[in-house]
């Protein structure tokens, strides 16, 4: 039976602030597969980035610090290594594109000495060799005459360029596991489905996986295998994602899906969730989308009980008081049934 690339084990991220502790992560779990992509999705301030940034240990320390929790890179915890074994992992097997480029590119170092410096740290070559493989994740990454683009400045790039040399140096040491935060926010629609199709296209050629964080589900419905809907620091709703967008269970899953703008679809405004995302320091009691939700209706058990996640159908999990039926007892890990999923299909990758 194929085993999981990384397996995240009830995480849980805290932040010490002035007027006491958040926790904008909360036993987190869930499994990535080689060659698979998994996208979290939810509102700005649920929890997203920040189980990212614990991946490859980048929450600063302090305030940040990791609770609780496991997370296992081909069955090595991370969170148990020490500074310089990390190091060997960011960037050659675990890499990151982050959410802005202009302002993750050293705007004082060429595009080539960044993408080299990554190579260099990583790989046992010549400056020369690391200046040459940098030039072919340039053209990897469809940019053209990428010789020349190499001793260019950020500056001089527009935004999706400078978004396809952030792919090209996360690329460049040909990692396992990429971590793709909004790759691409602030990008115009057709320069995002470019970026979209070449990630598509060197995971591919590589079998890489990818954790695809977004809040945008157009891009998840065309991209992700398996989806984990997050809401104030926890997920709510783990599925496969044509079964999550066929038959969605929680009922903030159900508003976001809702709140797509539809082709031809006649409204005076477009539907929204009401209410905001609440603040981690003041979470509500309960199920914390309980002041939000259009099913609570005055039922006390919501605002009283945090719900737990379940498998109410076969491989979907949700946590909600208000979703009928279940397949099997309160399971924290929803993840680790997607493997029985796999044994079943001979190992194949869960569509």
């Amino acid at each position: 039976m194929q085993q999981p690339l990384l397996e995240i084990r009830d995480l849980n991220v805290a932040f010490d602030m002035k007027h006491g502790q958040i926790r904008p992560v909360r036993d987190v779990s869930y499994c990535i597969y080689p060659g698979q992509t998994v996208a979290l999705v939810g509102e700005s301030g649920c929890g997203k980035s920040v189980t990212a940034l614990s991946i490859l240990r980048l929450i600063p320390e302090p305030p940040g610090r990791v609770l609780g929790g496991q997370i296992l890179l081909e069955g090595r915890d991370l969170l148990a290594l020490s500074e310089p074994e990390m190091r060997k992992v960011c960037g050659k097997d675990i890499a990151m594109i982050f959410q802005e480029p202009m302002t993750s590119l050293n705007p004082v170092f060429t595009i080539g000495d960044q993408i080299a410096e990554a190579v260099l740290l990583h790989q046992h070559v010549t400056p020369r060799q690391a200046r040459d493989i940098a030039e072919q994740a340039l053209r990897d990454v469809g940019i053209a005459d990428a010789g020349r683009r190499l001793d260019e400045y950020p500056h001089q790039m527009s935004g999706g360029m400078r978004q396809r040399v952030m792919i090209a140096m996360a690329l460049s040491c040909r990692p396992k596991l990429l971590i793709a935060d909004e790759p691409t926010t602030a990008l115009d629609v057709t320069i995002q489905a470019q970026i979209l199709e070449l990630l598509r296209k060197l995971q591919r050629q590589t079998n890489m996986s990818i954790l695809l964080i977004t809040h945008d589900l157009g891009v998840v419905a065309e991209n992700a295998d398996v989806v984990g809907v997050m809401y104030a620091s926890r997920i709510v709703e783990y599925a496969t994602a044509e079964e999550l967008f066929d038959h969605p269970l929680h009922p903030y899953t159900e508003g976001l899906l809702r709140s797509v703008p539809r082709l031809g679809a006649r409204a005076d405004r477009l539907t929204t969730i009401p209410g905001t995302v609440p603040n981690p320091a003041r979470f509500p009691s309960g199920c914390k989308f309980h002041p939000r939700c259009h099913r609570m209706s005055g039922d006390p058990a919501c605002a009283a009980d945090e719900p737990l996640l379940r498998e109410v159908r076969p491989g979907h999990w949700a946590a909600c008081h208000h979703v009928e039926g279940h397949a099997d007892s309160p399971v924290t890990r929803p993840a680790l049934a997607h493997r029985r999923q796999l044994a079943a299909a001979e190992g194949s990758l869960v569509a």
